[in-house]
């Protein structure tokens, strides 16, 4: 049996009438269809996830590379026109990043001090996630302080408030408590509260005020045109040129434990998926058993006319393979219409819940607690692994249906036409 003979044949089989076995390859395309819409939505709002929170720290924490001096930063206007020169380099800012604790009106509470030159805050790239909900975006003067909105809540402070930042300095060989008057000029958000409940961002002549070389750490926050492509080998190139008495670490090197949790949760998220589709594929290998039992007399008469054992198989892996393949056309088509209106069901279905609530005298209902999550979720579609898991259930549907489509090969003639 020639194989253009067996695919139409399995294609009748999948489009054809119900009481022709079509019900059981339909169904089982239907069961992938299901069991490839919640992969394809996770998949798009982890990708989402991870690459919002880190786009958040790349450009308005650790930047895309820093340089640490070994020793000092004497020179330090000689190396960042050095490395803005480079092909790629986008920005270079110095800062100088401490920890201290921080007095409002309200409250205290313990806090980063980001003391980085303020155009480093007007740059469009940090621009681009730095909401700034009232006041100023940067710091104007060693004065000025800007807080995260979370921060700012903590403390009670406002705009105009006067909060006072306690530091250590060494003085004298001891470690004493320095504490500096600062003027809220601005509060601001990145979208997502680890990041507003931390940061107390001053200019960086404030940092030299109240921030000591012991008690901190300085180094040059360096910008590149793809830091997810291109920021190993810019490193390297600095590294060779800047020579052994300067550190240079990328972000993926900064970011490496955080970044590795959200992989690995990634990950696990996509296996307990996919165990759901090879569930639904299993159900391929049941549905071709029943196909095969319900078409006896057609095989039976393929088989008088000719047919081989490898070609009556052919039959019905061209089916499982149709089937998978509907499966996942449909499967993804939805998945994907549902993962990039993600942030819209969100939002409708939280404005739903919080109406039934209402009625009930509770209060709003947040599907995504922004203290944990992003407040809008950016869409990522990666087409490779989209591919991927398609092919996954194409493959999972031949290897299941493999043992009854051999078994239906194996039938005798004779035997079928005495069944029938």
């Amino acid at each position: 049996m020639k194989k253009k003979a067996a695919f139409f044949i399995a294609l009748r089989y999948l489009w054809g009438r119900a009481n022709e076995g079509g019900r059981y390859l339909r169904g089982a395309a239907a069961g992938i269809a299901v069991s490839l819409i919640p992969i394809i939505v996770t998949l798009i709002v982890a990708d989402g996830m991870i690459r919002g929170i880190t786009d958040r720290y790349l450009e308005l924490g650790t930047g895309h590379l820093q340089v640490f001096d070994m020793y000092s930063l004497e020179k330090k206007e000689n190396i960042i026109e050095e490395i803005k020169s480079y092909n790629g380099v986008k920005g270079v800012w110095p800062e100088t990043r401490g920890t201290g604790v921080l007095a409002g009106k309200g409250g205290k509470t313990g806090v980063t001090v980001r003391a980085v030159e303020s155009s480093f805050w007007t740059d469009p790239d940090s621009a681009r996630f730095l909401k700034v909900i009232y006041g100023e975006q940067k710091p104007e003067t060693d004065r000025d302080i800007l807080l995260g909105v979370t921060l700012a809540v903590n403390t009670g402070a406002k705009i105009g408030d006067t909060v006072r930042l306690m530091t250590i300095k060494n003085t004298g060989g001891r470690q004493l408590p320095v504490t500096a008057p600062f003027v809220v000029r601005g509060i601001v958000s990145c979208g997502y509260n680890e990041l507003d409940a931390l940061w107390c961002i001053i200019s960086y002549d404030g940092g030299k005020r109240v921030l000591s070389d012991e008690q901190s750490s300085s180094s040059l926050i360096v910008k590149i045109d793809d830091p997810y492509k291109k920021a190993d080998d810019i490193a390297w190139a600095l590294f060779e040129d800047l020579g052994s008495g300067y550190s240079i670490y990328t972000w993926k090197e900064l970011l490496r434990s955080q970044y590795s949790s959200y992989e690995s949760t990634r990950q696990l998220l996509l296996f307990i998926m996919a165990l759901i589709v090879i569930v639904a594929a299993i159900n391929v290998s049941s549905s071709t058993s029943m196909l095969a039992l319900e078409r006896n007399k057609d095989i039976a008469i393929l088989k008088v006319s000719g047919a081989d054992i490898k070609g009556v198989t052919g039959i019905f892996l061209w089916g499982s393979f149709l089937t998978g393949v509907t499966g996942a056309v449909v499967g993804i088509s939805l998945g994907l219409l549902i993962g990039v209106n993600i942030n819209i069901l969100i939002r409708g279905l939280e404005k739903g819940l919080s109406f039934i609530s209402g009625l009930f005298h509770g209060g709003e209902v947040k599907i995504l607690d922004p203290g944990f999550y992003l407040e809008t979720i950016p869409i990522i579609i990666d087409w490779t692994a989209v591919l991927l898991i398609g092919l996954f259930a194409v493959f999972c549907s031949i290897l299941a249906s493999w043992i009854p489509a051999r078994h239906a090969g194996k039938l005798k003639p004779m035997e079928l036409l005495r069944k029938t």
